[in-house]
């Protein structure tokens, strides 16, 4: 029977095009901005103008203010004004961005501690001096960390050679180039590690990868270095949840590297406690001693929390290192304890991601919704749900029983549902990756996420556009909405190529009903190819 569908489809698709009456294609472009600041309303005129002009009748608008409007005086309304006014001179429809659930950090500065991330599992103490430190006689250290003797390092990519106490990466363009330690480790402990770099003209990435020695596509490590082309001798740090794994392999290297020079220096791992430690109801912190019993905060020791969680440099960023709490106690020096808790972890340049479980998220979310409304009065709002990484780990999580595709399609249901609640009848659209088998709503492992994301599309109801940026697997991801019965509008451009839209274009016709629109997006605020993105859009449905 499904063969049968799947010769059939074209075909039936084929008869609508040439049936049914032309209907204009919405034409879209993302608009990024910060609504605080006078003259990007100015901007935006100047922009808008020619995105009508070129025959864009959508804008997707984010600002992260969306996240904070009741923090926001007189004249980001005043401007927010100004910009409704623009649209409707020039028939242009606002569709405000909220929900920013995956790359969360915005509305995490409401409340930091509601980032998701694995938890911390009976780390040894010992008191010294009113102050609890790591006391873990196996914790890993680094044999050849200096890099005076690179025959201690597990193996090495030849591109790797010794200069003076260093390791240098030269002429290895197009090549790996990595230096690896295989390390024991304890599963559910927090270590950081250090390292030194010095570049030179250098092109590449440089990354810092703690993987499972039985591998397994999984890495515990996601954080950029942010390594500058060229730069002295700079400290880069990275820290990792060895989550249920007792080995891995640390790897300093790049995949490929490219042209120039860098060095590596005085590499570093040490176990650390309550780093980035989050508090709420659904990450508790238990500090016990080691015949078992459980301490009191406040009573037993000192109430504890990390005040730079979250808050670094300011409320909804992250960083991946910095001195932490000290657990700080009036019990005899000598004293074992155990500590167990639950720390955030951020993925590339920090993005966080929220809890979907804790109560307090639909708090904001819902709050969000009514703010936004209220101040756009919108025909349309885009949920933000887009490459979530890290899923399914507090205890307000495992509680549920239920696996992170469940999870999200809980979630986006009732996200759903508050638009409805807050704005009937306005439409709702998404993007596609996260609800999307031919994309990330994949068995996994998926970055940081526990667990399989398959079924989350199962909470997502037909009336919720798709907003579809797989481009590698156009066919399948345009075919799998269209036989659930989503509208659909192609994501294009991604600075890139603007031609790029008529492979999209070519699927879509194969798809039953096509897609109602195509969307110009930049991540770069390159409106260089508005026009010519329009006209190419034009030209194929001709």
């Amino acid at each position: 029977m499904s063969s049968f569908r799947s010769a059939i489809l074209p075909l039936v698709a084929a008869v609508l095009v040439l049936t049914m009456p032309a209907r204009a294609v919405e034409k879209w472009f993302y608009q990024p901005t910060n609504l605080l600041v006078d003259k990007n309303v100015d901007q935006i005129e100047v922009l808008w103008k020619r995105a009508a002009a070129a025959g864009y009748t959508h804008v997707l608008l984010a600002d992260s203010k969306f996240t904070r409007l009741s923090e926001m005086n007189a004249r980001y309304f005043h401007n927010v004004e100004r910009v409704k006014a623009i649209a409707a001179k020039l028939n242009i429809e606002i569709v405000p961005a909220l929900f920013p659930i995956g790359y969360s950090n915005d509305l995490l500065g409401r409340d930091p501690n509601l980032v998701e991330g694995p938890p911390v599992k009976d780390v040894p103490l010992v008191v010294r001096g009113g102050v609890a430190h790591v006391d873990d006689p196996d914790a890993p250290t680094l044999p050849g960390g200096d890099f005076r003797d690179l025959k201690k390092w597990t193996w090495k990519d030849s591109f790797i050679v010794a200069d003076n106490g260093a390791a240098r990466v030269s002429d290895a363009a197009g090549k790996n180039a990595r230096i690896v330690q295989h390390l024991a480790v304890k599963p559910w402990r927090q270590y950081h590690v250090s390292v030194r770099i010095k570049t030179q003209d250098f092109q590449g990435t440089p990354m810092i990868k703690a993987l499972p020695a039985k591998e397994d596509g999984r890495s515990l490590q996601w954080t950029n270095l942010d390594v500058k082309p060229t730069q002295d001798w700079t400290v880069h740090d990275v820290v990792f949840n060895s989550l249920g794994y007792d080995d891995v392999n640390l790897y300093f290297g790049m995949w490929p590297a490219g042209k120039g020079s860098l060095w590596w220096s005085d590499a570093r791992i040490e176990e650390v406690a309550f780093l980035n430690m989050t508090r709420r109801p659904g990450t508790p912190l238990v500090v016990k001693t080691a015949d078992g019993k459980v301490l009191t905060e406040g009573k037993d020791f000192e109430s504890l929390s990390d005040p730079k969680m979250g808050r670094t440099p300011y409320a909804g960023e992250y960083d991946s290192w910095h001195e932490p709490p000290m657990l700080r106690t009036k019990l005899p020096d000598g004293t074992k304890l155990l500590a167990s808790y639950y720390h955030a972890v951020t993925i590339y340049e920090h993005q966080a991601a929220m809890c979907l479980s804790e109560p307090k998220t639909y708090e904001l979310l819902r709050d969000q919704a009514k703010r936004v409304v209220a101040a756009w009065d919108a025909k349309g709002y885009m949920l933000s749900h887009d490459e979530l990484r890290v899923v399914n780990w507090c205890e307000a999580c495992q509680s549920r029983h239920l696996t992170p595709g469940q999870m999200l399609a809980d979630n986006v249901s009732r996200c759903v549902a508050i638009m409805h609640e807050v704005a009937p009848g306005a439409r709702l659209y998404t993007w596609n990756d996260m609800f999307d088998p031919n994309h990330n709503a994949v068995p996994g492992p998926y970055y940081l996420v526990n667990g399989p994301f398959t079924g989350s599309w199962e909470g997502l109801p037909k009336d919720v556009t798709i907003m579809n940026w797989n481009s590698d697997k156009k066919e399948k991801s345009l075919q799998f909405f269209a036989e659930r019965g989503n509208p659909q509008i192609i994501a294009g451009y991604y600075d890139s190529k603007p031609e790029r839209i008529r492979d999209w274009l070519t699927a879509a016709k194969a798809v039953p009903g096509g897609v109602q629109g195509v969307m110009y997006t930049t991540w770069r605020n390159d409106y260089s190819q508005l026009e010519k993105f329009s006209a190419l859009v034009d030209e194929a449905a001709k």
